[in-house]
């Protein structure tokens, strides 16, 4: 694995703090990929569980579009996935190609991030159905930071598996 990621600085204001945690958190999950068959990425980790890279990859695109396409901008949008709103369909990769999750994934970052940068601050709200209330860009981009640490976690446990690397 190539570690290509930047770290933020830290002494770096709070929007580009936050920036840089989501981006390096978001290079990691790539980082956890690469170099991997279609068959390895599909790999579950413990049937019955369908937790697989793959299926990660699938879920963070989903995770970006509902976030900051649905919540921060108010696009009336489906998952990408799923019409139903079930972000459980994502982790299913066994039918999954590699080209087609991270083009999802890719270009949902690509739009999470110019949502970002036009907000006019981390205070700018939208409205999550899900959880019936405003939230912030700033809680946003933390929850982001979470779900992508959480689910990072779960990468390095399943790239172990697959070859052994193990580490960042």
């Amino acid at each position: 694995m190539t570690d290509e990621r930047v770290g933020p600085s830290s002494t770096a204001g709070e929007r580009e703090m936050l920036r840089a945690f989501l981006d390096f958190h978001r290079a990691t999950l790539a980082m956890k990929c690469e170099g991997l068959s279609e068959e390895q990425l599909r790999r579950r980790s413990s049937p019955p569980s369908t937790l697989s890279l793959l299926g990660l990859v699938r879920h963070m695109a989903e995770v970006e579009r509902a976030w900051f396409r649905r919540v921060l901008d108010g696009e009336d949008i489906p998952l990408v996935w799923s019409d139903s709103g079930d972000y459980q369909v994502a982790y299913d990769a066994g039918e999954a190609s590699r080209d087609e999750a991270f083009a999802a994934w890719e270009a949902e970052v690509a739009r999470s991030r110019e949502i970002e940068r036009a907000a006019e601050s981390l205070d700018v709200t939208g409205y999550s159905e899900r959880w019936e209330e405003d939230v912030s860009l700033r809680m946003v981009i933390l929850h982001l930071i979470h779900e992508y640490a959480r689910h990072n976690g779960h990468a390095d446990f399943l790239r172990e598996g697959i070859d052994g690397a193990v580490g960042v």
